[in-house]
């Protein structure tokens, strides 16, 4: 299962929505869709520019984890 890290990123960053939709030249519904459960399906673009504007690496947005592992 792959989980989204961009909640908790923004979080550390303290980082807002509309302030990281600034900073990645995006919509805040598109940041919004990203870092909620209702992706499903995303530009490799989009993933590139909020990478960028959080200071991070693409593959650093998402984790692997087995079924039924939970997180911290």
């Amino acid at each position: 299962m792959i989980v989204n890290n961009i909640k908790a990123i923004m979080k550390e960053k303290k980082l807002s929505i509309v302030r990281l939709a600034e900073a990645a030249k995006l919509a805040p519904q598109t940041v919004e869709r990203a870092r909620g459960p209702l992706i499903r399906e995303c530009r490799l673009s989009t993933l590139e520019a909020i990478a960028g504007a959080l200071g991070v690496k693409v593959k650093d947005l998402f984790d692997e984890v087995e079924e039924g592992e939970r997180r911290e």
